[in-house]
């Protein structure tokens, strides 16, 4: 039980730092202080409001579900009775009558903290408003959630988890109780901080309920990825979060993935929380159900992946081969970027990939999550009688999943005369010890500039001294960064040390990028429209070599990966 508390805090701690608690400082800042007539805020209200924030997030994160659905409410009733209580606070402020007659009421029940019951509910209503960001421990918490498999080490490490992101928010809390209590022997300038937090408060109740708020949260680099993903990636964490796999999905763990054989790895999970359908009969939604009798490969995707590009043509190809023989083909389009969750970019993605094939957008990562999935691409072999099969991560192995995938439409008892196999046995040699994916921003893993900057917004870089070590890169010019990556501006220039035999960057907005390469002509390369991938060097065999980079324009630069 130790483990999943500490889990569950370590998770926690990295959200309560993270970009997507921005929203509610400003809320915890001005709420923490005391009401007018008060000469000192007292303590107890910070801890209150504290308190009863991570009452509210742990009750509402695992019993929300359950509780709404039983009532009968509409998914987001929560999350309105949130926005209302903050809008009653913030009018609190502004007419404090109308703050100590809203706060009366509370006196009367048990004392939570002192004389503390109003703040304590106030914290549940922010407890409901309080989205963190996802991550392991967050998914294992939604997944047992949803599944109602709530046991005592859900509850310990949601508990835990909520106390770790409360922690910075009690911080922020002390520091604005703070100035109010120094504040407070001037009525006038106690009565003003009154005043403008009171405004603040209904401001950003209106951003919450309308959704602005998560354009900043947006627009704030995640300088906290590098610390989830080391989380992530602890075999502690990974064996502890394991057990929370849930009733629909633990027979998974059969499958071995990448092995050549099939095996028996209970039903599949159906789709969950989808969003738009492309490339069915007026665009309807399907279900696993529905295609019982079929064979049915589960691709999961995302439309600027690379890896997920190079394995397209073949599942393409699969679909139009096998189709009348028996196989349904469902991409699950999972996003990685925030630009990828726009329809009319993925609808833009498949028409340049050609693809016919049904998709569907995953936004919400609710099916990546039902089939535990961590990998762009990924693909799940589902059988006729609806059982998951054989699990393929990541790209290669083509010959040998479409021997398992014929093997599969031979056991329906409808079969007949398959096509020929149409995947060469010989797969893709990738190169060796070839450059990893790198991510442009200046706090990403193989930008070689000092300092490291984080946040947003335009700054001035200048490339480092030769030599630059392989796999990195460098910046000059100005650029302005933003949650994905980094926009070009005056005299932008990147230098990129790579070994690969291909070169690809995923680029965005309206401009020009110059591409120089020792001792070849420079080749210039027109950006336009939504975010997609673009071939900056192809070869027949692996180099290690230098390209230079010229932005002009409103360029977008996101990735580079390596072939």
């Amino acid at each position: 039980m130790l483990t999943y508390a500490l889990i569950g805090l370590a998770g926690g701690l990295i959200t309560g730092v993270s970009p997507c608690v921005l929203p509610m400082l400003p809320i915890i800042f001005f709420a923490a202080g005391a009401n007018e007539g008060e000469r000192v805020a007292p303590r107890g209200r910070v801890v209150a409001i504290i308190a009863g924030l991570i009452t509210g997030f742990s009750v509402f994160t695992l019993l929300g579900s359950a509780l709404l659905s039983s009532l009968g409410l509409p998914d987001d009733f929560l999350r309105w009775v949130g926005v209302v209580v903050l809008s009653a606070v913030g009018l609190g402020m502004l007419y404090p009558p109308l703050g100590h007659l809203l706060e009366r009421p509370f006196y009367r029940l048990p004392k939570v903290t002192g004389r503390q019951s109003g703040p304590f509910l106030l914290g549940l209503g922010l407890g409901t408003l309080y989205v963190p960001c996802a991550g392991p421990v967050l998914a294992a918490i939604t997944v047992a959630a949803a599944s109602g498999d709530i046991r005592t080490d859900t509850v310990v490490m949601t508990v835990s988890f909520a106390l770790g992101a409360a922690l910075p928010l009690l911080a922020f809390a002390a520091a604005g109780a703070r100035i109010r209590t120094r504040i407070a022997a001037f009525q006038a300038r106690a009565r003003s901080f009154q005043i403008v937090g009171g405004t603040v408060l209904l401001a950003l109740a209106l951003a919450l309920g309308l959704n602005v708020t998560s354009a900043l949260q947006r627009a704030v680099p995640n300088y906290t990825k590098p610390i989830e993903d080391r989380l992530s990636s602890s075999d502690a964490v990974d064996g502890a979060l394991t057990p929370f796999a849930t009733a629909e999905n633990r027979h998974l763990s059969r499958c071995v993935p990448g092995a050549g054989t099939l095996a028996d790895c209970g039903s599949a999970p159906p789709l969950r929380n989808t969003g738009r359908w492309f490339n069915t009969p007026a665009n309807r939604p399907l279900t696993l159900a529905g295609l019982q009798g079929r064979i049915v490969l589960l691709d999961f995707f995302a439309y600027s992946c690379i890896n997920c590009q190079r394995d397209q043509p073949y599942i393409e190809q699969w679909s139009r081969t096998y189709r009348d023989s028996g196989l349904t083909v469902l991409g699950i389009h999972s996003p990685e970027f925030a630009f990828e969750r726009d329809a009319d970019n993925l609808a833009a993605a498949l028409r340049r990939e050609d693809t016919t094939y049904p998709v569907v957008q995953d936004n919400q990562l609710a099916t990546w999550t039902a089939y535990r999935n961590r990998y762009w691409p990924a693909k799940y072999l589902v059988d006729h009688t609806g059982k998951v099969r054989a699990i393929k991560f990541g790209e290669g192995d083509y010959a040998q999943t479409e021997t398992l995938l014929r093997q599969l439409l031979a056991e329906r008892p409808a079969a007949g005369r398959l096509p020929a196999a149409v995947t060469d046995a010989a797969d893709v040699t990738f190169t060796p010890n070839r450059t990893p994916e790198l991510y442009v921003a200046d706090n990403r893993p193989g930008y070689v500039g000092r300092p490291k900057y984080i946040g947003t917004g335009v700054r001035s870089y200048s490339f480092g001294a030769r030599p630059q070590p392989l796999d990195t890169y460098g910046l000059a010019g100005q650029w302005e960064t933003f949650a994905d990556g980094m926009t070009a501006q005056a005299e932008a220039t990147l230098r990129l040390h790579f070994r690969a035999k291909e070169v690809y960057h995923v680029l965005g907005g309206n401009g020009t990028v110059t591409v120089s390469r020792p001792g070849q002509p420079d080749r210039v390369l027109t950006i336009s429209g939504p975010p997609r991938l673009y071939r900056l060097v192809r070869g027949s065999r692996a180099i290690e070599d230098t390209l230079t980079l010229s932005y002009r324009g409103r360029v977008q630069a996101y990735t580079f990966t390596f072939g």
